[in-house]
């Protein structure tokens, strides 16, 4: 009799600690889950041949997220980005460029169209991905948490396209500054180690201080 009553004793404690190793267990993935609603993690976005490709795979990584365009006064920038991802890659860097033609239809043609312009006129090795709307109903999520959690600050006079961008936005909408939207091609997003949005970049910032920042993060 004592046996028996050992062993229920027994029984009913390893019952009462499984629930608590349930419970501790669903607490730490509802915590991963609402960590990541936080980080560009939680997206899963399409590779230029239309595969699925979660951003999950470069965590513990520092990333630049670029809209780019291939027929913009800004493309010759993509000479610039592909130097300095060669020289920061090996350090824990990634690029990732979103090909979008909703800025004066700029990035016309399909993928493959863009990426070989890309490697044949500039050499690019970063990864390149499917194109993408950046604002709007149609906004890819991952554009639109970019946005939803940056600021545009106003673009970096460069002498050249800044005033040009600013007359051209401004005769759109007098109250386009206001909003957090993305300006034009090749407007960058630096992120994280952690996967969170350190900062953004219009068009017509330096890259020599775009490329300052990330060092700093590295």
């Amino acid at each position: 009799m004592k046996t028996l009553k050992t062993l229920l004793v027994l029984a009913l404690l390893l019952v009462v600690a499984l629930v608590i190793f349930k419970c501790f267990l669903g607490h730490s993935n509802k915590n991963k889950e609402e960590n990541m609603d936080n980080t560009v993690y939680q997206f899963t976005v399409k590779g230029r041949k239309g595969e699925d490709v979660p951003l999950s795979l470069y965590k513990g990584k520092v990333l630049l997220i670029v809209n780019t365009a291939t027929r913009c006064g800004f493309t010759p920038q993509y000479e610039g980005l592909e130097a300095m991802y060669g020289r920061l890659k090996g350090k824990g860097f990634e690029m990732l460029d979103f090909p979008c033609n909703q800025f004066g239809q700029q990035a016309p043609g399909t993928e493959e169209e863009i990426h070989s312009f890309c490697v044949l006129n500039y050499k690019t090795e970063f990864p390149q991905f499917a194109k993408v709307e950046v604002n709007g109903e149609k906004a890819a999520p991952l554009f639109k948490f970019l946005t939803e959690n940056t600021k545009f600050e106003g673009f970096p006079p460069d002498g050249k396209i800044a005033p040009i961008l600013e007359k051209m936005l401004g005769e759109a909408d007098p109250d386009y500054a206001s909003k957090p939207s993305v300006k034009w091609n090749f407007t960058k997003f630096l992120i994280g180690r952690d996967g969170k949005i350190v900062r953004r970049f219009e068009p017509t910032a330096p890259l020599e201080e775009v490329e300052k920042a990330i060092e700093e993060l590295l």
